[in-house]
């Protein structure tokens, strides 16, 4: 059987799912990147990995979908020929007040944050191999309680929840399941409708005073898919010392 690790990687096709999908491959990852419709964007990804050195495709996927799913594992398991790491990266992020949320923006933010990780992570815990990594994306959010985040951050409470108890269901197999809870990160998905004033505040909320990059939270997505292995069942916040 062939020791190398072959990563999945959801979201991976900008943002800080991209640093993950590129960090791994510099790691000797093979990466099976899945996106939502950006298809420019997810072969751009593959490309600058393969220019790299490193091995990767991108498949068109609705992480809410298990059929969708499934055959997408099937088609990187073909390709690579097993699955070691999932790295659930994909995510939406609405802010309004409670009061005045759209449920229907309610219903988007939970269909992919929370099906969309559960649906993942059901069909990981069949087709990752002993040894392997499972990781979900929380957020520092969480502990701030910051207003016009509640359904953002009740989303990601749920990964939270997810997370630690498929890792004690896995029992036995040497699979550790984590969750990544960043901070304020230079991404388009946090800095879209910010103004100027806004984000200046929020990158001095942590002792660093800067926002977090998209590679500071995929080196510790890198230790969680590789060397930490004592790492397991947890939240782990990264975001420079904010909370």
């Amino acid at each position: 059987m062939s020791t190398a690790r072959t990563a999945i990687v959801t979201g991976g096709s900008r943002g800080i799912g991209r640093a993950v999908a590129e960090r791994l491959a510099a790691d000797g990852q093979a990466v099976g990147i899945l996106y939502s419709g950006n298809t420019a964007a997810a072969q751009e990804t593959v490309g600058a990995i393969i220019e790299a050195g490193g091995k990767a495709i991108a498949i068109q996927a609705d992480i809410a979908d298990p059929e969708q799913v499934s055959a997408a594992f099937d088609a990187i398991t073909a390709e690579f020929g097993h699955i070691d790491v999932i790295v659930n990266a994909a995510g939406i992020m609405i802010l309004s007040p409670l009061a005045e949320l759209d449920l229907d923006d309610l219903d988007r933010m939970y269909r992919t944050n929370i099906r969309g990780t559960f649906v993942v992570d059901k069909e990981a815990a069949a087709r990752v191999r002993d040894g392997g990594a499972i990781i979900n994306f929380s957020t520092s959010v969480k502990k701030l309680g910051l207003p016009g985040y509640s359904a953002y951050a009740a989303s990601k409470g749920a990964v939270d929840a997810i997370s630690a108890v498929l890792a004690k269901e896995l029992r036995g197999r040497d699979i550790t399941v984590n969750a990544v809870a960043p901070g304020p990160t230079a991404t388009a998905l946090f800095l879209d409708g910010k103004d100027a004033a806004t984000i200046e505040r929020m990158s001095q909320m942590n002792p660093l005073g800067r926002l977090g990059t998209p590679e500071d939270i995929a080196e510790v997505v890198s230790l969680l898919a590789g060397p930490g292995r004592w790492i397991n069942g947890q939240t782990l916040y990264a975001n420079g010392g904010m909370v």
